[in-house]
């Protein structure tokens, strides 16, 4: 009999050490694109709670998270820490678009498998920055907003897909550029090379979000632009953080006249 493709995506969410997960999530996504795992339309995943994760690190409020000049090599090591936590929830969280929602076309599950095994392969490089300098994952406090948007999001993929890869994760494709100029200044070329990686990736997974918001919008009869605009009211206060990288967002399936959106505040 065929794996069940839900049952292998639950293991990994719920595997807590960050090596197993990145483990089982890639040979997950190798198993997929061999043809080994089915989909089962009538499974039911269970109430959303918490994922699995390792006792470290802790999780506080973003306002008590560590902090350090990026100038020097401890403030590089908690940066870099930091980003390690936002790619460890990211696989959770392109496992949970799996996992959660079964009424999907196969091309849906093709490719946040896809985007799970890149959040993996992120973890581990970000890891190796960590280990290099005598340092682990774990070792400083994080805060837990993404996987909370997830909780908020667990009844729609629309808004899934709206406010997880277009709002959350479209944020790094702002801030990343900033990043690698001050590591520029501090000549920082391993974290450099990993980071121009993992942007490069970021804005494919932001594509995809873009494209099955979308999908999803056409398929209900909504527009997608007011359609947007009406979930940032309604989950987001009215208003997203600038500025926004408007090139990075366009390769990322942002129009034009959204970016004019998000700039004017029109939200």
């Amino acid at each position: 009999m065929t794996p069940l493709l839900h049952l292998r995506v639950a293991a990994c969410l719920d595997a807590c050490d960050p090596s197993q997960k990145v483990n089982l999530t890639q040979s997950l996504y190798e198993d997929w694109c061999a043809g080994k795992l089915d989909i089962d339309r009538s499974f039911v995943a269970e109430k959303i709670a918490e994922v699995g994760r390792p006792e470290a690190p802790e999780l506080v409020a973003p306002r008590e998270v560590s902090r350090r000049s990026i100038n020097t090599v401890e403030g590089r090591v908690i940066l870099c820490h930091a980003l390690a936590h936002i790619e460890f929830n990211a696989i959770n969280l392109a496992l949970d678009a799996v996992y959660r929602f079964t009424d999907m076309p196969i091309e849906y599950y093709a490719d946040w498998l896809k985007v799970a095994s890149e959040e993996a392969y992120h973890f581990t490089l970000l890891e190796s920055y960590l280990h290099r300098r005598d340092a682990s994952y774990g070792d400083f406090s994080a805060h837990n907003g993404l996987w909370e948007m997830a909780q908020i999001t667990a009844h729609d993929v629309m808004i899934r897909m709206a406010l997880v890869p277009r709002v959350l994760e479209a944020r790094g494709l702002d801030v990343t550029p900033g990043i690698l100029k001050k590591l520029a200044q501090a000549k920082d070329e391993e974290f450099i090379g990993h980071l121009e990686i993992i942007q490069k990736d970021e804005i494919g997974h932001v594509a995809i979000g873009s494209y099955w918001f979308k999908f999803l919008c056409e398929k209900r009869g909504l527009d997608y632009r007011e359609t947007f605009k009406q979930l940032i009211r309604d989950y987001m206060n009215g208003s997203l953080r600038g500025p926004f990288d408007e090139v990075a967002r366009l390769q990322a399936g942002f129009t034009a006249q959204e970016i004019a959106d998000l700039n004017a505040l029109e939200i």
